[in-house]
């Protein structure tokens, strides 16, 4: 049955418009990358690699480093994206010709986001149980949820602290829910593989250096599993009648597919064979994060 997997993204792709969420899983239709999805996956990538140096030098000048480095190897390796970061400079002038005040005006809206970041929390008083951690569990036979974790910390008496990164603005209380969700999903996942219920579920927005928390209890969890087993029923029930409709929103202003939605005029392309159908993540996605993991190789500290 169909899918055979979801993630918060995806998952959140479906209750959000269903159009979308094919569009994505199914067609597997590229996105066109927006520069602050790129600059936020670079800002995952320093507060994941900053952990790397040791305490008392995790400081904000390194965080600037790190940030510099993985752009220019994703500018090696994706510079469709690093274009997005670096301008028109950057499609006039080989990588090692653009200007120091050039990189200057990269790093402007970066700057502050970094500092919010060293203002909210000190790196150097943290060693995390796990960074940027993949997970995957069946909840039900052929069905697994997964995802992966910014960064989990282990307090001195064992407690478990899920966190994660945004780059952006915390939510109004309205939306605090739904953000929130995305947490939950990493909850469940976590206690259902090693049977420990988290402590905390920590979403730290870099946007305004707002924390949003939350400690879920058991219950919290169940419920949150009933839901995603719902929402895989919804998927399904839409996968046999092939139909997936388009839900109207305000959000529909920053989507990528408006041209083939017919609530704008467009026409989806045919449907593919269900054969090739896949539960996978988004190839934009993919192709940031392993032109981020080459930085190592291609750019050594």
């Amino acid at each position: 049955m169909f899918p055979t997997s979801l993630s918060p993204s995806r998952s959140a792709d479906y209750q959000q418009c269903p159009l979308l969420y094919r569009f994505k899983t199914i067609d597997q239709l590229p996105e066109e990358p927006s520069i602050a999805a790129v600059r936020g996956t670079l800002v995952h990538s320093v507060l994941e690699n900053i952990f790397d140096a040791p305490a008392g030098k995790r400081t904000y000048e390194l965080a600037i480093s790190l940030f510099t480095t993985a752009l220019e190897a994703l500018a090696v390796n994706k510079p469709q994206e690093a274009a997005l970061i670096y301008g028109t400079a950057f499609e006039s002038e080989p990588l090692n010709l653009i200007s120091s005040d050039v990189v200057e005006k990269t790093l402007a809206p970066v700057r502050p986001l970094l500092e919010t970041y060293f203002a909210m929390e000190d790196p150097n008083r943290l060693e995390p149980h796990a960074r940027e951690l993949a997970l995957s569990v069946e909840l039900d036979e052929g069905f697994s949820i997964r995802g992966f974790i910014d960064r989990v910390d282990r307090t001195p008496s064992g407690d478990i602290r899920i966190v994660d990164y945004k780059s952006g603005k915390a939510p109004s209380p309205m939306y605090a829910e739904k953000a929130m969700f995305q947490m939950r999903f990493y909850g469940l996942a976590w206690w259902r593989i090693n049977g420990e219920l988290p402590r905390m579920l920590q979403l730290m927005y870099l946007g305004n250096r707002k924390f949003l928390r939350y400690e879920p209890t058991q219950n919290d969890l169940l419920i949150t599993e009933r839901k995603i087993l719902a929402l895989r029923s919804a998927i399904a029930h839409s996968s046999e009648q092939r139909s997936f409709l388009p839900t109207p929103s305000k959000l529909c202003g920053w989507c990528s597919f408006k041209p083939l939605c017919p609530e704008f005029g467009g026409a989806p392309p045919p449907l593919p064979e269900q054969s090739t159908w896949t539960s996978g993540s988004s190839l934009v996605e993919e192709s940031i994060k392993t032109a981020l993991e080459s930085v190592v190789n291609e750019f050594p500290q």
